[in-house]
């Protein structure tokens, strides 16, 4: 499955990928697919990112409410978008200076953890969710509006949030149980996602 860790590493190579004639959907299809990891009343004012046809990684529209999708990338394999509160998007934008600096994962986890703790990085004062469709057979089809073969994952940022203050258990107890990952660091957030094999519905596009 794509993460946004496999977006950030591919955003150094994908001018080079895009000469290999990888088509890049237009930006009205990118924009489409993107905002259906948000909720049918977000979806109209989100910012999107998305790409160019050299593979640049851009702002295709502007937004007027509280979220920021990322469209899939076509470079890499599967499907995967993501919707993020907009006071996530400093902690977004850092790994990705980081990534095109050449920094690996564990350099941009200790980077932004001193740079967050130090009050350098500006994290979340509330808990704020990342929401994620994705599969690795996932598409969407533009002539439906939807996108078939994936699931939602929803991730709720709560910067230095421990078990014990949350309650939450470090470790999954279920499949679809929340639980808090990273926790005591800048990175903390609770996981929630569907259990293996649960058929995910994705609502239809909102007409015009």
């Amino acid at each position: 499955m794509k993460t946004l860790i496999t977006l950030l590493l591919s955003l150094s190579v994908l001018p080079l990928l895009a000469q290999e004639h990888i088509q890049v959907p237009p930006p009205e299809e990118q924009i489409a697919a993107a905002v259906l990891a948000a909720g049918p009343e977000q979806r109209e004012g989100a910012m999107v990112y998305g790409y160019d046809a050299e593979g640049n990684f851009i702002v295709l529209r502007a937004g007027t409410n509280e979220l920021i999708c990322l469209a899939d990338n076509p470079f890499t394999p599967g499907f995967e978008v993501d919707c993020y509160h907009k006071d996530l998007e400093p902690f977004m934008a850092r790994s990705r200076e980081l990534r095109a600096q050449g920094k690996t994962n564990p350099e941009i986890f200790a980077i932004k953890e001193k740079e967050a703790r130090e009050g350098k990085l500006k994290m979340p004062d509330k808990p704020v969710a990342l929401q994620v469709l994705s599969g690795p057979e996932g598409y969407y089809d533009p002539a439906t509006g939807k996108v078939e073969n994936a699931r939602y994952r929803y991730v709720v940022y709560v910067p230095f949030a421990t078990q014990e203050s949350t309650g939450l258990p470090i470790k999954p107890v279920v499949y679809g149980g929340a639980w808090l990952m990273d926790p005591g660091t800048h990175r903390a957030h609770i996981m929630i996602g569907p259990p293996p094999n649960t058929r995910r519905y994705v609502m239809k596009k909102k007409k015009e």
